[in-house]
């Protein structure tokens, strides 16, 4: 079997060549439906994104100032967003995820004794909502699913019945 290319994966505008591990976390806000026993999700929770890559060769240094001025353009971006402006954050494109709304939260260098030419990076990002009820091109995606969502069957409606403390059930009523 041939070897495969080896396809970088893209944070703003570096190419990271010699990704070890690339880590999508993503999940939805459960909140307890008032007066009931039951859980919704209501809505996700913002995506994060853990890169752990190796920079190698002659061009190592130049790639770590370069992560860096990305880390810092994307506190700026998002820090001097126009109100109502959908996408604010850096894009992450690799073969896994496409996020174009991403800020860089966590960004660490280790160079070690068993790599004097290498460096490892470790990447954190996390989306960035937008200010606005504008849609990001991720978001248009999601939200597709929503009615399909709301003809699914859920689970049972909760006891009408009105009970207060002390007060026995009426006849024929299950808890």
């Amino acid at each position: 079997m041939a070897p495969q290319p080896n396809t970088p994966v893209l944070v703003g505008s570096v190419q990271l060549l010699h990704v070890q591990s690339i880590t999508v976390n993503e999940g939805y806000r459960i909140e307890r439906i008032m007066g009931s026993r039951f859980v919704q999700a209501t809505q996700p929770t913002n995506q994060t994104i853990a890169i752990e890559a190796v920079l190698l060769g002659d061009g190592r240094l130049d790639q770590k100032k370069e992560l860096e001025n990305v880390a810092l353009t994307s506190r700026q971006l998002v820090a001097n967003a126009p109100a109502g402006q959908g996408a604010v954050g850096i894009s992450v494109v690799s073969g896994m995820t496409t996020n174009l709304n991403m800020q860089v939260t966590d960004l660490r260098f280790t160079q070690s004794v068993g790599k004097r030419d290498a460096l490892d990076v470790s990447i954190t990002l996390e989306q960035v909502l937008p200010g606005s009820p504008a849609a990001t091109p991720g978001d248009a995606t999601d939200t597709r699913l929503a009615p399909g969502s709301a003809a699914l069957p859920s689970t049972p409606a909760p006891n009408p019945v009105p009970r207060t403390a002390g007060e026995p059930l009426p006849a024929g009523v299950l808890t």
